[in-house]
């Protein structure tokens, strides 16, 4: 390490006082103020070999930082805290108040050193505290900052922001020294001793070890601080040689972002970041080089970020809000590396550092992170545009190192950034090259996305009106492109539209562009309209809603009857109308949604006036007759981003001043290509719309959904701006119908339009009910063979919206039911609905109406009971049961369906309970009968879910009589293999089961067979009994086939039901003892069991 600078000797001399506020600034206040800005002290020294004690005192006075911009900028990150904790966040504020609380004292300037004691109030739970505060400066900057609070911060803590304050606003009553040395040089031998010892007096405890130690090495010769002349002085200033910026804490900076890249989860983590961006663009703005070191530690912590080797490593992509940190950052260099005013070494080491770390490994992909998200199962049909060419690895820097090879000493550039009126003056020759027909001056050096970067790296570096000047030269190249594009649409118009496809002509897109390049010249232009002027206030009224910017009419001095708040808007409609392929990877699309939705949201800012309403509609209507270059042509790019958001703020923003146009262009925009083309019109119904129709596709559209979406609020937009208007309304339906494919949306555009069409205390719109109608039938086809958890809402909705518009339109659902509904659908929702008292008391029908509109739900319901029996039988005939005929109909039905295995047991036994309920109970015991045919219970089968149904249809053929007993008897015997369930069967008929009798009483009488028990040893009765031993023999035997142990109780459970059984039998003993020999005979190798038989029977 080099020692510092020895100090310069001066001379003595007298002291000048400061002039006061309304005095004229003296001619050597005037030098020293100048001198103070631009010479290190040294080089003053130098060049003059006696410089008097006023003039340093002068040099000294005027070299402390005079502005409190930069002081805010170096005390305030610029995020907004949270409520009620800015005061106590934003340091600037802090020492603001501070100062104006009289907290800072004892301030002394010695040469260019200041110091001070700012002393905190004592706090609820605090008490008083004092620290010592040190600056250094230099040049009219600060160049090193001490505190007793020992902040570790990023920016200056609010002790030191106070005694900058106090030395800007009481310079003249800071009490001023010249350098110590120079005070030094006055003493003689003695003088200096006692200064020394006193000195160490003072501070022994502190500087004792040290003054030894110099000592020593003052008294040994040869030793290194004898060899250098003079002695440092910490008061003297900086030496020529010392880097001349504000303080800037690099190990805080570098730890602070670290530490939020640690927690970049968070919101609060990623605001904070975005907010150091912005204050390396404020330092930017000030022409602080600071800004760029700031920016290189920065970048230096992102590279180190362990997440990146992760990402990597899995082939995954990075978070959305991690993404967007980098655009900024590869967005930001390319701002730094464009300044006009960096030295050249300056820019080569920036381009060397870029150069390095655009080859490491981690470094983000502009496109695609580390994964190829973009990566279909299918084969490309378009190269996309928007990818750089093959083989080109381009990450986020690429763009920064392409922007530092462009210089600014192109002699027309000079001239465009230098006057306002180049150009005008020219009236032919060669030099027109450069101009456009009215003499306005072009820049046409750069592409538009790096002409559009270089106006903002002036704006960005302290350059505004430079700025706006080729902001203005950039758009009338706009133009002027523009022009040539519409003349060459022309001639080629017919043979376009005969093929009716088109390509993208541009290479990139310019919204959604990593440098911004619509949002860049907007930004510039309203920047310039603004009315509010920007003060050293932070914050605003924490409670106050936030303010909308005003802007104002500032005239374009080269072009007259034009203003930057026109060319705003011109540039943003321009951009957002671009035609432009959808570029591959899910944030690449989502990054083109967010910046359309952020320049519109600039749009909706400006307020339209009668100087902006005919920009509109003049862009608009170039628009519409753009051709391939605009996304309203008449044929578009199949891969094109559609322009349904930009196509909303357009209807909106022109229906005031220009229905038509503004219906226009909402419908030319409504279209969908690239669904068009994945699925064709003619497929629609038999595709499954609620599936995503690009899985397939490559590269795939990540936002489609989103997209879709915006598509439905530019139709849902135009219908309810149309009511009232058939004409509008139906040209808008057919557009409906034929672009938008989703059913869910559908369904939603029906119901807002019928919401609309049906205001509350007024008549409903006809028109645009039966559009609501069409557009719920619509859904209706397109979802009646995908079954979604929302059809049955849809359903109700749709007998809603008929019934809304009257009793033709929901008869004519539901004659025509098989194309909208399934037959369950209609049963059960159309039909009921429709009939309900509720519906037939809104619909006010005559009694012939409301007959004809009951006869159509019931022809409803007998087709839909033919075509599913099974689901619409019992429906059917709940509808039928006033009318005789209708009712014997769909009884027919049923049984006709049972004959022929329409119906399964389960349906047939509910029929049967209805039959049964009805009072019915020979039809309800014909179609029990029925059910048992398609019955079939094995043995092992005790719980099966027909159990209840069979023992109902038991006690209903008992009450009924002995021969109708008789002849379901067979049928139980035939379907039922079940011993415990045939033994349950048996004890029912022949015991009298609780209730039973008095149940049978009830409907039969007391001399009916409710109340008479059958024996089992008589028919019909021994049959079932046989039936039952038998199928506990034959159980017996498959159950101690593959018996385990844990199971012998249940066995023995089984056989003492078994033995029940046995016993109704009149030789029901010898026959169970025989049964049991049988089974130790033939199961003797299970001897554990057969002991627990013994014991349980002997």
């Amino acid at each position: 390490m080099e020692p510092p600078p020895a100090k310069r000797k001066c001379g003595a001399a007298g002291e000048q006082p400061e002039p006061g506020p309304a005095a004229v600034e003296t001619l050597l206040d005037l030098s020293a103020r100048r001198v103070a800005e631009t010479w290190a002290f040294e080089q003053v020294e130098e060049r003059f070999s006696r410089v008097p004690e006023p003039v340093q005192k002068r040099i000294v006075f005027w070299s402390f930082p005079r502005s409190e911009r930069e002081i805010c900028m170096y005390s305030s990150l610029g995020y907004h805290p949270p409520e009620g904790e800015r005061d106590s966040r934003v340091p600037f504020n802090r020492g603001l108040n501070l100062l104006q609380s009289g907290a800072v004292d004892r301030v002394l300037q010695v040469g260019f050193h200041l110091s001070g004691i700012v002393t905190e109030p004592p706090g609820p739970s605090e008490p008083e505290h004092s620290y010592h505060v040190s600056i250094s400066f230099d040049r009219c900057k600060i160049t090193s900052v001490s505190c007793a609070c020992d902040n570790r911060d990023i920016f200056y803590c609010a002790h030191v922001v106070a005694l900058s304050l106090h030395r800007i606003r009481h310079a003249r009553q800071v009490e001023l020294r010249l350098p110590i040395s120079e005070t030094l040089s006055q003493m003689n031998r003695d003088q200096l001793q006692k200064f020394v010892q006193y000195l160490i007096s003072a501070h022994h405890t502190e500087v004792l070890p040290t003054a030894q130690r110099l000592a020593d090495e003052i008294l040994l010769l040869g030793s290194e601080i004898n060899r250098v002349h003079g002695a440092p002085d910490p008061t003297a200033g900086a030496g020529i040689e010392d880097a001349n910026c504000w303080h800037l804490d690099e190990e805080q900076i570098q730890e602070q972002v670290k530490q939020l890249l640690s927690n970049g989860g968070y919101y609060g983590a990623s605001k904070q970041l975005q907010s150091m961006f912005n204050k390396v663009r404020e330092m930017l703005r000030m022409r602080d080089s600071n800004g760029a070191r700031m920016l290189i530690l920065m970048t230096e912590q992102f590279l180190q970020d362990p997440r990146l080797a992760l990402w990597r490593q899995q082939g995954a992509g990075m978070t959305d809000k991690c993404r967007q940190l980098w655009d900024e950052l590869g967005a930001l260099w390319v701002c730094v590396v464009l300044s006009p005013h960096c030295k050249l070494e300056e820019r080569a080491l920036w381009l060397q550092l870029l150069k390095k770390w655009n080859k490491l490994d981690i470094c983000p992909l502009e496109e695609g992170n580390y994964s190829c998200d973009s990566t279909g199962t299918g084969t490309t049909l378009q190269p996309s545009l928007n990818r750089s060419p093959a083989g080109i690895r381009q990450t986020v820097f690429g763009r920064a190192i392409k922007a530092a090879e462009l210089r600014w000493g192109d002699c027309h550039l000079q001239k465009i950034l230098s006057s306002d009126c180049y150009g005008l003056s020219l009236k032919s020759g060669s030099d027109k090259l450069g101009f456009d027909p009215q003499g306005h001056p072009l820049w046409l050096g750069d592409a538009f996305p790096m002409a559009c970067a270089r106006v903002d790296a002036l704006r960005s570096h302290g350059y505004p009106r430079e700025a706006l000047r080729l902001a203005v030269a950039v758009v009338n190249a706009m133009r002027l492109q523009r022009r040539h594009q519409l003349e060459s649409y022309k001639q080629q118009k017919k043979e376009l539209l005969h093929k009716g496809t088109t390509t993208i002509t541009n290479l990139e897109g310019w919204v959604g562009h990593p440098l911004d390049p619509i949002g860049c010249l907007c930004r510039t232009f309203l920047e310039a309209c603004r009315t509010e002027d920007e003060g050293l206030v932070l914050y605003a009224d924490s409670a106050a809603e936030p303010k909308k910017a005003l802007y104002q009419h500032i005239p374009v001095p080269s072009s007259p009857g034009e203003s930057y708040f026109t060319l705003a808007l011109e540039v943003a409609l321009l951009g957002l109308g671009q035609q432009r392929s959808m570029p591959e990877g899910l944030y690449a699309q989502d990054k083109v949604v967010r910046s359309e939705e952020h320049l519109i949201g600039i749009l909706d800012e400006m307020e339209l006036d009668e100087r902006l309403v005919p920009v509109l509609r003049k862009q608009a209507a170039l628009l519409l007759d753009g051709g391939p270059f605009s996304g309203f042509g008449e044929v578009v790019f199949r891969e094109s981003v559609p322009m349904h958001t930009f196509a909303r703020y357009l209807f909106t923003a022109m229906l005031p001043y220009d229905p038509d146009l503004a219906y226009r262009l909402a419908l030319r925009a409504m279209r969908l290509p690239v669904l068009e083309t994945v699925l064709p019109t003619s497929d629609l119904l038999h595709q499954n719309p609620l599936d995503s129709m690009m899985a397939n596709r490559f590269p795939r559209w990540f936002t489609l959904g989103h997209l879709e979406t915006r598509q439905c609020e530019l139709a849902s937009a135009m219908l309810t701006a149309a009511k009232g208007d058939p004409r509008w309304q139906r040209m808008v339906l057919g557009s409906i119908q034929q672009n938008i494919h989703s059913p869910a949306l559908l369904f939603k555009l029906a119901q807002d339009a019928c919401k609309t069409a049906t205001p509350a205390n007024t008549p409903p719109d006809t028109t645009l009910l039966n559009i609501s109608l069409e557009l719920g039938l619509q859904v209706m086809r397109m979802t009646l063979n995908t079954m979604t958890w929302r059809r049955r809402e849809m359903v109700r909705w749709l007998v809603s919206c008929a019934t809304e518009i009257g009793v033709q339109a929901l008869m004519n659902i539901m004659q025509n039911w098989y194309t909208l509904f399934t037959p369950i659908e209609a049963t059960t929702i159309v039909a009921v609905t429709g009939t309900t008292h509720a519906t037939l008391l809104r619909l006010s029908l005559s009694a012939g109406q409301r007959d004809e509109l009951c006869s159509c739900a019931r022809t409803l319901a007998l087709q839909c009971a033919m075509k599913d029996p099974q689901n619409c039988a019992l429906p059917a005939l709940t509808l039928c049961e006033k009318n005789h005929a209708a009712f014997e109909a769909a009884y027919q039905i049923v049984l006709d369906s049972a004959a022929s295995a329409g119906m399964g047991h389960s349906h047939l036994f509910t029929v049967a309970r209805y039959m049964e309920h009805r009072g019915l109970p020979l039809r309800a015991y014909k179609l029990a009968t029925l059910a048992f045919s398609h019955l079939s219970i094995a043995f092992n089968q005790d719980t099966h879910p027909a159990l209840n149904d069979v023992l109902w249809a038991c006690s209903l053929s008992q009450s009924l009589g002995k021969n109708e007993l008789a002849a379901i008897v067979p049928l139980v015997i035939k379907s039922v293999q079940c011993a415990p369930m045939l033994s349950d069967i048996l004890h029912r008929w022949s015991l009298p089961p609780p209730g039973l009798a008095s149940l049978g009483a009830g409907r039969r009488g007391a001399s009916g067979a409710g109340g008479k028990l059958f024996t089992v040893d008589k028919a019909p009765l021994c049959q079932l009994l046989e039936a039952a031993i038998a199928a506990y023999v034959s159980t017996t035997h498959s159950r101690l086939t593959h018996i385990s142990p844990r199971h012998y109780g249940e066995f023995i459970e089984f056989l003492g039901k078994a033995r029940e059984t046995f016993l109704l039998a009149h030789d029901g003993h010898l026959r169970f003892g025989q049964f049991l020999d049988n089974l130790k005979q033939t199961y003797k190798g299970k001897k554990k069991l057969m002991l627990l038989v013994r014991e349980r029977f002997g």
